[in-house]
Parts: structure tokens; sequence; C-alpha cells
């Protein structure tokens, strides 16, 4: 089957939307598929057309630039082009493309999937609540056109101001996740590079370093945690420099991350083996998101398959994983005082919050998700 993947960014961005789907494509492509992922061209020194790891990727020019998003006025010819040439059409939204994929997909009979990642919330201004209503519409529109929606959970899309209006169409998947293995001897070998001493607690932060992830929250339990903990430390992998949008966010949090300095590291993006040697090294991870631009948190399983308990916030989506899991536990949003807590316990209750990596690995491997999506196009081509 020719699957042709729209989003609007693909690698080297890095975001769990990106990376849910470059597992994605990765995993159709390992089940004998062609793929072909259309998203932007949001840096001039990208090609235009690529192949990574069998999936070739069509980068369209990006014109402008409005906060988070882009506008690529030649996407529709790009897009007519491929939908033509394609079997069945994974959109990705948020997107503002969605629509006009979504009804070139209705218009040649192409089995059309849109898979609903998170809400858009933009920081607050004028402009960016014109943009988020437009964006919104077109969801909307998107939403309507398509023959099937997928979320990662019902908890996400019964609480989801686009999916709650379509659940008769909302079909669940389970995202692709996975984690290397790690040897001991190669994480202590990590640790001692990253001068972690052996006792000392470590908290793990994995993503960008954006608003929506709330990490002024954590910082803001710091101080309780090292009244108990004061040798702790904390690692936090992911973009920090060059995250779209967030050049504000980054420029407030740095007096208080100043503060920190003698226990906070930014380790930066780091390669798949480098994330399980961080991942096994952490006593804790944390995801303190605070709205829905969260939904579940890949970073969450990606934690547990190292053997890693979360505590995360209670959001809708967000606090499915421990629960499935048994790996952590769920504390209120914007709670410094509960987050705090939470990961006091954590560090307090090691051997309570375990869990068997086998059970983890099969409901989350891409091929698994994969599987899903193969049959979801195997059944529409019959409708």
């Amino acid at each position: 089957m020719r699957i042709l993947l729209g989003l609007t960014y693909y690698r080297p961005h890095v975001s769990g939307l990106t990376i849910y789907v470059e597992r994605l494509a990765r995993a159709l492509v390992m089940r004998g598929h062609t793929v072909t992922v259309l998203t932007s061209q949001y840096d001039r020194g990208l090609p235009r057309r690529e192949k990574l790891h069998g999936v070739r990727v069509v980068r369209v020019p990006v014109a402008a630039r409005v906060s988070k998003g882009v506008l690529m006025p030649t996407i529709g010819l790009v897009a007519s082009k491929l939908v033509a040439a394609h079997d069945a059409l994974s959109v990705h939204l948020p997107q503002l493309d969605a629509s006009g994929i979504a009804l070139r997909g209705r218009l040649l009979r192409k089995p059309t999937v849109l898979t609903y990642h998170s809400d858009l919330i933009l920081p607050a201004s004028p402009l960016s609540a014109v943009v988020n209503r437009v964006v919104d519409t077109s969801n909307h529109v998107a939403a309507w056109l398509c023959d099937v929606l997928c979320a990662y959970t019902e908890d996400f899309a019964r609480h989801s101001r686009l999916l709650a209006s379509y659940l008769s169409k909302v079909r669940y998947i389970l995202p692709p996740v996975e984690m290397p293995i790690v040897e001991p001897a190669a994480a202590a070998d990590w640790a001692t590079r990253h001068g972690l001493d052996s006792g000392t607690p470590v908290i793990g932060v994995a993503g960008r370093l954006a608003a929506d992830k709330g990490i002024e929250i954590l910082l803001e339990a710091l101080p309780a945690v090292l009244a108990v903990h004061p040798r702790l430390k904390v690692m936090h992998a992911g973009p920090v420099e060059d995250v779209i949008g967030e050049e504000r966010y980054r420029q407030r949090l740095a007096p208080i991350l100043q503060r920190f300095m003698g226990c906070y590291t930014f380790l930066g993006t780091l390669e798949p083996d480098e994330m399980a040697y961080f991942f096994s090294n952490c006593d804790v991870h944390v995801l303190p998101s605070i709205n829905s631009t969260e939904s579940f948190g890949l970073v969450q399983i990606e934690a547990a398959l190292c053997g890693t308990p979360t505590v995360a916030s209670a959001l809708p989506g967000v606090r499915v994983p421990t629960q499935m899991t048994g790996m952590g536990l769920t504390v209120p949003p914007r709670d410094v005082d509960a987050l705090a807590a939470g990961i006091m316990k954590v560090l307090a209750e090691p051997g309570r919050f375990k869990g068997p990596r086998g059970p983890i690995v099969a409901q989350f491997s891409p091929d698994h998700t994969a599987a899903r999506y193969e049959d979801l196009f195997e059944e529409l081509k019959g409708w």
C-alpha cells in the first residue's frame, strides 16, 4: 500500500508528534508499505526531498511563520499530486493544512484517517487568538471530511474541544514507543560522564523547553524537594535554544533557572540510545504539563521501559500512562505543593512504582501501532 502521512513538522524537528509519526512511518515501511511524509521545509537548510530510514520526505517551502504555525502557498499543488499518487492518507493534527488534504482525500476517494494529537494553544496575543480560531476551523472541516479520527485514549477524546464533537468517528490507537534495553555498565558509564554520583537522587525532565510543559512549576517545587534531598540533581533532555515560538518563555525562565545552576543541567537533544541511558539514571521522571497541548506524554512510556516512574499532571490523557503501567502517579496541574509531594513520595518508595517491561513493550511497539493503522486502511478501502 502507498501511504501518505501529512504533518507540519518532521525530523530533524523534535516533538512528541514528530517522534510519533517518525516511528509510525518507519514501522509501516518495515511492514512492506511505501511511505511518503508531506511536511514543511521549516528550515531552509533542509532538503526539499530526501529519504530517511526508507521513508520518502517531501518538504514544502515556508513563506511566512506565525508563532508555531507556517504558511506554505504551494502546499495545495504538492498535496494534489501526492494524494492522487497514494492509496491512503494519514493526516496528523493540529495542522493548518489538514482540511485541504482531507478534501483532496474525499474528492479522490482515498481512505483518510486523521490522528488528533493535541489541542493547539498559542501564547496569548490578538494574533494568536486569530490563528487559533483559523486552525480550529480547519481542524473541524478536516474532521468532517475524513473517514475516521484517531486518538490515543478515550479519556483525552471526551475532553478534547475537537474530538468531543465527533466521538462516533473516533477510534483509539495507542502511540508507538520504543526504547533500547540498557546494559548496566553502559548506564553507569553515562552517569560518570555526566557527573552523577552513586546515591545522588536524580529528577529527569524530557521535552522541549516550552510554556506548555510547565517547567516553571517544577522550578517552584524544587526548594521543597531540595530541603529533603540537598544533593538532588535535575537532568533535562530536549531542545532548549531553538524551540520554535518559545523565545519569550525561555527568556522568562532564565533568571529562575539561574538560581538552580548548581543542580539543574540541560543535556540538549539526545539520540535514542542516549535517552535510554538518561532515563535509566533517573530516579523519577517529571512531566508537569499545564494544558491540553499534552494529550498523553510518550516520554512517560519511554521512562517506564527503562524502569523509571513518572510524576505527571493529572490532565485528560496524560493521567492514563501511569494508570496503565502502575509506574508513577499524577498530581493536579499547576499545583506546586502537590508536585513536590509526589516527587518525594516516589523517591521515598521507589519499589512501589516499579513494573514489568514486557507488557509495556507489547502494548506500545511501533509494529503494533502500524498494524492497527494498516487494519484501519484495509477496512476503509472496503467501505
